[in-house]
């Protein structure tokens, strides 16, 4: 799968992107028609420790999957945004199938 990453206002290290890289690459397990995907990495104002902010947004063909999630770490926010997009993509599925 071919995905695009951005960092907004600061420069992702290479274990960081390659870590989403290898977390994204489990989802074709789910479903292997995602044609790509796009991850913007931020870091927000916010207080409190949640303030990394993770955005994915997957096309498969005929619709577009997105999760955004926060955390203290892009790490987990990785982990709990690709969780979100393995159930999108497990509905996605079955409701293709189904028609």
């Amino acid at each position: 799968m071919k995905v695009q990453m951005q960092s907004v206002h600061f420069d992702a290290d290479k274990t960081l992107l390659d870590f989403i890289q290898q977390r994204l690459n489990k989802l074709e397990h789910f479903y292997d028609r995602v044609t790509d995907g796009e991850v913007i990495l931020r870091l927000n104002n916010k207080d409190g420790a949640a303030n990394k902010t993770v955005e994915i947004k997957l096309m498969v063909p005929g619709s577009t999957l997105f999760s955004q999630e926060d955390a203290t770490s892009f790490e987990a926010a990785t982990d709990a945004a690709v969780e979100a997009l393995k159930r999108q993509i497990t509905k996605y599925k079955e409701k293709s199938l189904s028609h």
